[in-house]
């Protein structure tokens, strides 16, 4: 499968490369279409990145007034739980810049699982129309067997054809999740895939390997998106 691969020294060189990626959506979609509308990952390898965000020279070089924040999945727990991927991103960035609240779209987690999946949906087609999202930038990791989002191996979800959000039972800690579908994550403008580590080293051999990446095994070979795709590692994570 072809990978357009950018290695980092490190962590901290890895995140001001992907800055540097995100101002220039940034720009992009502001001139474009007035907006900028970005999907957050969760996890650590992200963190340093919005931090990063928060200090200068990004914050004041960011039109904060014209940027939105969206989740690709989201743990079902508590917006100030520890494993909350909303209240990571709130204390590494949102907290720290002049974003207003009506400009941050966390995914809900008060009520049912399901009802949360229909909720964050709904909030979607209000801001993007009927027609599925295409987000300016979208964040996504990559587990070590493979998954992205919130979508991991054998789900169901890989093959969702209609909705947006799902609401999904994983083989991880907490497995409650809320995930966007390959139907959002396939159309992205531009995606950048964070990996760090010796251990994901294995995982980012076996894609740059896979023969069939609309059948792969692999959940994160099978977003295949319509925009750019570029694959940030560190040099641990590029073996």
């Amino acid at each position: 499968m072809h990978m357009d691969i950018r290695i980092s020294p490190d962590l901290d060189a890895l995140s001001r490369a992907a800055m540097d990626e995100t101002m220039g959506a940034v720009r992009e979609a502001v001139a474009q279409r007035g907006r900028f509308a970005i999907a957050l990952a969760g996890g650590h390898t992200p963190a340093r990145m919005y931090a990063l965000w928060a200090s200068e020279p990004y914050r004041s070089q960011t039109p904060w007034d014209r940027v939105h924040l969206f989740w690709g999945d989201e743990r079902y727990v508590a917006h100030d739980d520890s494993l909350s991927n909303f209240r990571m991103a709130r204390e590494t960035l949102i907290s720290h810049v002049p974003i207003a609240p009506s400009n941050v779209h966390p995914i809900p987690v008060s009520a049912t699982p399901q009802k949360s999946a229909e909720t964050y949906e709904q909030e979607l087609g209000n801001f993007f129309g009927s027609a599925a999202p295409e987000l300016d930038l979208q964040l996504l990791g990559i587990g070590t067997e493979g998954h992205t989002a919130s979508l991991f191996p054998g789900s169901a979800a890989l093959e969702e054809k209609q909705r947006w959000v799902l609401s999904v039972e994983v083989a991880a800690t907490p497995p409650r999740r809320l995930t966007l579908t390959p139907v959002v994550l396939n159309r992205g403008r531009r995606t950048l895939f964070l990996a760090v580590g010796k251990d994901k080293a294995e995982i980012v051999s076996a894609l740059r390997n896979e023969r069939n990446p609309q059948t792969s095994k692999y959940p994160a070979a099978r977003i295949r998106p319509a925009g750019s795709v570029l694959w940030l590692l560190d040099q641990a994570a590029a073996g």
